[in-house]
């Protein structure tokens, strides 16, 4: 009976759990098929049961299985263009993105100017060749009206005494220069042609980091390749990118560019161009940079109808001031500078005769605000004197030794020394 007793104790409780373990099984089955039969009922318009973007452990962001994924949940939540929108745009802009075969003589290259050497692969596919022999490159561009207006890079045909402009459909045309603008990079082209495919152009103005970018160029010679990535930043200066001669507020990208691409459009997730790429940096990875389509086509705009383009030019020299500056000026006793304030531009030079030194601006004076836009960076004060026609008027608040004066200056346009 002992033994009996002791038998029935052990197993009892093996017994319950047992019929727990089943019934917890079973629930959760019957939960998963009510979820399905809900899927299934509602035909693939379900909402997911969260919000978390999909990651997988196993591809990386770069992965194609990764993209599509992201994308499918970016337009069930969103209501962002879903998997195929990469193809629809490519699909869109793809005939009218064209390669420029440029042939120069030797003498006549220009690749330590915006070429190779600075910072990286800016150029043509292939500089560099013996002195007396012909120079042969590959960049890109795109088609701004169906009469026949391609915009492309500067750099891309400069010194270029042939230039031919092949389409993605295998047409080939003879290309004029009609213009070319060093400052920033911005050259138009025209071939003779009726009808053709052209871009539409969207707004730059407007880009956030994270946004969706796509490329499409000729890198290598390889045509109408098309990359993808995104909006890394906005509003690089020419000293970030490392071309401090150029007078341009780069968006930076991690879309693959590659000397090919040079000239070739940006575009968003709609399809619509937003920058003209222009330039990579040498040993990086996801650094690729664009001029804005706003910048690009204000220069072209002006290169179409006169063939050169004006920059406004105020005629400083400055510099954001940092607790440094202050330090290395206060400290120097021949300086005739000292910096009292621990914000703003601090205006180190003005050109003799500029409209600076004409209408009261001083070597030591701090600019507070731009037309009532408060200043703490140089960059600023040079994008947005960049932005105004020749002409126009800036309004400066600028203090003085603790003096706060309100200046006019009409801008005027950049001297050919200065590369205007």
């Amino acid at each position: 009976m002992k033994k009996t007793t002791s038998t029935k104790s052990w197993k009892q409780p093996v017994v319950y759990f047992l019929l727990l373990l089943t019934g917890a099984a079973g629930a959760l089955l019957g939960q998963d098929l009510i979820l399905s039969d809900e899927r299934i009922s509602s035909g693939d318009k379900a909402e997911p049961s969260d919000r978390s973007i999909p990651v997988s452990p196993t591809n990386s962001p770069r992965s194609n299985s990764y993209g599509v994924e992201m994308a499918k949940w970016l337009s069930a939540n969103n209501n962002i263009p879903g998997e195929n929108f990469i193809v629809e745009a490519a699909d869109r802009v793809g005939p009218a993105v064209v390669r420029i075969d440029a042939s120069r003589s030797a003498n006549n290259s220009r690749s330590n100017r915006f070429g190779g050497e600075l910072p990286g692969n800016f150029g043509l596919e292939n500089p560099g060749y013996p002195n007396g022999s012909i120079e042969e490159g590959t960049g890109s561009g795109f088609i701004l009206s169906s009469s026949g207006h391609i915009l492309t890079n500067a750099h891309v045909v400069e010194g270029a005494e042939i230039v031919d402009v092949v389409l993605k459909d295998g047409r080939q045309y003879r290309g004029e220069v009609v213009g070319t603008d060093e400052v920033t990079d911005v050259a138009v082209i025209k071939i003779e042609a009726d009808d053709l495919p052209k871009v539409i152009l969207g707004n730059s103005e407007e880009l956030k980091p994270g946004e969706w970018a796509i490329a499409i160029g000729n890198p290598l010679g390889l045509n109408n390749s098309v990359t993808i990535g995104i909006i890394s930043a906005t509003g690089r200066s020419s000293t970030d990118v490392g071309v401090p001669d150029k007078r341009v507020g780069f968006i930076q990208t991690d879309a693959a560019i590659n000397p090919g691409n040079s000239g070739g459009p940006l575009l968003n997730d709609r399809g619509e161009v937003i920058g003209m790429n222009t330039a990579i940096v040498s040993g990086a990875q996801g650094l690729g940079f664009a001029i804005p389509i706003s910048s690009a086509m204000r220069i072209a705009d002006q290169l179409i109808v006169s063939g050169k383009a004006k920059h406004a030019f105020l005629g400083i020299n400055m510099q954001t001031i940092t607790a440094e500056l202050q330090r290395e000026f206060n400290s120097d006793f021949n300086s005739k500078i000292r910096v009292n304030s621990d914000r703003g531009v601090l205006i180190l030079q003005v050109i003799p005769g500029s409209p600076a030194d004409k209408h009261g601006l001083r070597a030591g004076d701090v600019i507070r605000k731009l037309d009532d836009r408060d200043i703490d960076r140089s960059e600023t004060v040079q994008q947005l004197v960049q932005a105004k026609a020749v002409g126009s008027v800036v309004s400066l608040e600028i203090d003085r030794n603790g003096d706060i004066l309100n200046l006019l200056v009409p801008t005027g346009n950049l001297p050919e020394e200065f590369g205007g």
